[in-house]
């Protein structure tokens, strides 16, 4: 995974690499690259809500140095 955040990734990130993050993130959880049929509802809801849950922590984050906070992908 890579980071998402100044200085490691010099602009801000977008909302596509924060949710490309997430389903990285949920595959590797839980063992799937993409889940059956019966597991598709929960495998999205979990995408969306780290995706939420990711933009919420980069915003909230004071890099020092960095630039000043952002608002959250998606408001």
């Amino acid at each position: 995974m890579k980071t998402l955040r100044p200085p490691a990734l010099p602009e801000e990130a977008t909302e596509d690499e924060i949710t490309a993050a997430a389903l990285q993130y949920v595959r590797k959880v839980s063992g799937f690259r993409a889940p059956a049929a019966h597991n598709r509802e929960v495998f999205d809801r979990a995408v969306a809500e780290i995706t939420a849950s990711t933009a919420r922590l980069l915003s909230g984050l004071d890099v020092r140095g960095g630039p000043a906070r952002r608002e959250p992908v998606g408001r």
